[in-house]
């Protein structure tokens, strides 16, 4: 359930940053930790859920930067998260002697952790509710162009300020379409080291062909250490670990930053992702996943160097696949359609309340918007173009006052956005060359050969030509070089003759243009969508949530199995299952246990847990989020949904969908018995 770096431009172009309240149905629910929903946890689950057991578990939680979540564990700045969260640093961290990715790793000594290259941790320390000064620097009148702009400078305003009272990361979040928005600040930790991950062939036991799916036998864990002055830190907010295995029926909480939900939306708008928006992103990722693979077949070096991006590729190909068969199926729209004729229907009957049908209209009209700017882009997604374009725009966005600067260059996420422009991580120039030719060549297929922006692109050149002119004669990927750059500031930058960052110059007024369009896009939309969330509100009362935004949130449940094809599915799984089905599996790729595993099996407790499901709310973005019991200790690790849960990003059910973990106990028994990591088992929790 990680969010690949690769799908968020698409996702952020694509969706709304409306989040709305929804019908609420069983435990379905993302809630927001400073709005949580106690009487309904009394009524359901007889759970008191006070604020102090609510402080403790959001302040040992935190969100990684590359897309997912993470606990703290220990006193000593311990912290658990899934292996494929992970994956980002153990990419970078790999040589072609030292492959962390697929032979894992273990720290036997402070010393031997490895400080991850550009990784940050943001641990929430509190939420304020800054909507009244938000909504009231945008003038009632304004244009769709004057109201983005002026959203923009009180953001930026109002985060700057308190960055610099509390010195703490500031954001301003939206919420139920504007209704309401609130500043989080984080505290951030940027030295982290990893200190152990298991082998792929644990962390992602089954591959592809069980990605999704359930029964699991899968480790998919890792532990990072968080540093403060070169030290481990020092915390007093962690969770305690749960020594027991878990119940069928036994309630539990999942504290983590889901990405991005979609439930709110309209009719037609789930049509304009059922029709357009996820058929292009497929269309997308198989192109992409065709390239990291055929890259990969040039050697066992290649291979290493785009697994990385390859496995994001391919989950990610594999959940949209989900969410576009759920959209096909007539079924999703009934409801969604009933709900919707009945709402309407209700507001027309009200003069006081008639206005706000109109907000309907105005969505189905802003898809035909969101159609036309499907495939333009000018992004060459690649790691070095990428740092050219955002090191053009810094210079260009540092020469305005900070309210008037697009949102990554404002003074409050400086900090952040230096860690990745000089970040350490190794950059390998021959896949960059083959990434940035399918890019080249995929704009003369969106824009035309005769486009003069494609002209300008190519220089007289064919792509491949050109990308390895561009690959050739760059030197971004010299980390002192990005440093003279951003010191030098606009002169520096627009006088540099590397190519890449010439290119990004050429590049820069469509990125501009595309960007200010789709922003206007976002603010019509996020108008309309504050209409419909007054229109719920007003007929249906609150329900209690917004949509997931990747910031922090509790979800609930209980573990349970379900019924598939007739079938009866266990709720958990055990060791003993994991070697079962790597037998029945013999000979097939992806269902071998590691070496680590088959000679450690007489000494594991083959009938310790290891993998579990519950009706938890969750979505992409999850991945790492610790599951904790009524005590607050920690029972399991999110890492997956089962292939039922894919609707989830639109429609929550809990008949068949479920949140797959790891178990708490699993995740010891592994340390113990397979990994010889006995001191580092017993000082978790601790």
């Amino acid at each position: 359930m990680k969010i690949p770096s690769l799908l968020i431009p698409l996702m952020f172009i694509f969706t709304t940053n409306a989040s709305l309240p929804v019908e609420v149905r069983g435990d379905e629910g993302m809630f927001l930790f400073n709005e949580l929903p106690t009487e309904r946890l009394k009524q359901r689950h007889d759970f008191d859920a006070t604020s102090a057991w609510a402080d403790e578990l959001r302040l040992a939680s935190v969100r990684f930067n590359v897309g997912g979540s993470g606990s703290f564990i220990s006193s000593d700045g311990l912290v658990l998260t899934n292996h494929h969260v992970a994956s980002d640093t153990l990419h970078k961290l790999s040589t072609p002697e030292m492959n962390l990715i697929e032979n894992g790793y273990l720290a036997k000594t402070l010393d031997e952790e490895l400080k991850a290259p550009d990784l940050e941790l943001n641990q929430l320390v509190a939420i304020e509710n800054v909507t009244e000064r938000v909504n009231g620097a945008v003038a009632a009148d304004a244009t769709s162009e004057d109201a983005v702009k002026q959203r923009r400078a009180v953001i930026a305003t109002i985060e700057a300020e308190s960055f610099d009272e509390t010195g703490l990361r500031s954001n301003v979040v939206t919420l139920f379409g504007g209704a309401q928005y609130h500043l989080y600040r984080y505290k951030k930790y940027t030295d982290v080291r990893l200190v152990w991950a298991p082998e792929t062939e644990a962390a992602f036991f089954g591959g592809d062909a069980d990605n999704f799916e359930y029964p699991r036998y899968n480790l998919d864990a890792s532990i990072m250490r968080v540093y403060e002055d070169g030290k481990p830190a020092k915390l007093d907010h962690f969770l305690r670990w749960c020594q027991d295995p878990l119940a069928d029926g036994d309630l539990v909480f999942v504290s983590g930053n889901p990405g991005r939900t979609q439930r709110i939306f309209t009719v037609d708008a789930l049509k304009f992702l059922r029709d357009d928006r996820i058929p292009y992103t497929l269309d997308y990722l198989r192109r992409k996943e065709i390239l990291m693979q055929q890259f990969g077949l040039e050697g066992t070096e290649q291979a290493r160097r785009a697994r990385d991006e390859l496995f994001g590729i391919q989950n990610a190909r594999k959940a949209y696949t989900g969410m576009l068969g759920g959209l096909q199926d007539p079924q999703t729209f009934v409801a969604k359609r009933g709900r919707e004729d009945r709402l309407l229907s209700d507001l027309k009957k009200d003069p006081e309340m008639a206005d706000l049908v109109s907000a309907w209209a105005d969505i189905k009209a802003i898809q035909d918007d969101k159609r036309e700017m499907l495939d333009q882009s000018v992004s060459l997604r690649s790691t070095l173009f990428d740092l050219a374009l955002q090191i053009v725009l810094l210079t260009r966005e540092d020469l305005k006052p900070n309210e008037e600067r697009l949102r990554e260059f404002t003074d409050s996420s400086r900090e952040s956005l230096m860690q990745e422009l000089l970040s350490t991580a190794p950059i390998y120039r021959d896949l960059e060359q083959v990434k940035l030719a399918d890019e080249i060549s995929r704009q003369i297929v969106l824009r035309g050969a005769d486009n003069s922006l494609v002209q300008e692109i190519l220089t007289g050149k064919g792509p491949r030509e050109r990308a390895a002119a561009l690959i050739e004669g760059t030197k971004l990927d010299d980390v002192d070089y990005r440093s003279e750059l951003i010191d030098g500031g606009h002169d520096a930058v627009f006088g540099s003759k590397d190519p890449i960052v010439v290119l990004a110059r050429t590049l820069e007024p469509e990125y501009r243009r595309l960007r200010e369009k789709n922003e206007q896009i976002r603010e019509r939309e996020r108008q309309a969508y504050a209409k419909v969330a007054k229109a719920i509100t007003a007929i249906e009362g609150t329900s209690g949530y917004p949509d997931a935004t990747f910031t922090l949130r509790l979800a609930f449940g209980t573990v349970k199995g379900y019924n598939e094809d007739g079938k009866s599915i266990d709720p958990t799984t055990n060791f003993a299952g994991a070697y079962d089905h790597a037998k029945a599996h013999q000979g097939q790729p992806d269902f071998d246990l590691p070496p680590s595993w088959m000679k450690a099996k007489a000494e594991v407790n083959l009938d310790t847990q290891l993998n579990f499901v519950c009706t938890a709310d969750i979505i992409g973005g999850n991945s790492g989020s610790p599951v904790v019991n009524r005590k607050g200790e920690l029972v399991g690790l999110i890492f997956d949904g089962n292939i039922q849960s894919l609707t989830s990003d639109y429609l929550y059910s809990d008949d068949q969908a479920r949140a797959v973990s790891v178990s708490g106990v699993g995740i010891l028994e592994a340390l113990r018995s397979i990994y010889n990591a006995k001191d580092l088992a017993e000082s978790i929790g601790k």
